[in-house]
């Protein structure tokens, strides 16, 4: 019975501690607000997903403040991640290394309800496939550490 909690200790800790010790702060967060992969369902009385998503956001940013648009990728991280493992140019305006996704991927923006105040965030939300500019942490082997927009085709 010990050498099965051991184990189970091992399976569940091991990965998580290793996520939160070798993984910089601008990926964690990355990761926590804009991967959703499987895509949650949130209740019925956040009045939609993108209401439910923003809720979240605005907690862990702990921002008063809605934002404009929202991105967030519903995909596996390896298949967001491998997209920075070259990062092909350095951009000027984020002051870092972006990258373009090799391939489309699904995601929801979440845009605010025009018409409303600062404080009040009523969004609708837009599922759809497409390939996005990616922020990386580095130019070689670097993780996305934001969405800096979509590519339209």
């Amino acid at each position: 019975m010990l050498l099965a909690r051991i184990l189970v200790l091992q399976l569940l800790l091991v990965p998580a501690l290793t996520f939160l010790s070798f993984t910089s702060p601008a990926v964690r967060n990355f990761r926590l607000l804009h991967v959703d992969f499987p895509r949650v369902t949130f209740d019925k009385s956040f009045g939609g997903y993108c209401n439910g998503l923003i809720s979240y956001v605005r907690i862990w940013k702990r921002e008063w403040h809605c934002p404009s648009i929202h991105y967030v990728l519903h995909a596996p991280w390896k298949d967001i991640a491998k997209n920075c493992k070259y990062s092909d140019s350095f951009c000027e305006a984020f002051k870092g290394y972006c990258s373009a996704s090799f391939e489309a991927i699904p995601l929801t923006v979440c845009s605010k309800t025009l018409g409303q105040p600062p404080t009040s965030c009523d969004y609708n939300g837009t599922l759809s496939i497409h390939r996005v500019y990616l922020l990386c942490s580095r130019k070689f082997n670097g993780e996305p550490i934001s969405i800096i927009g979509l590519i339209m085709s």
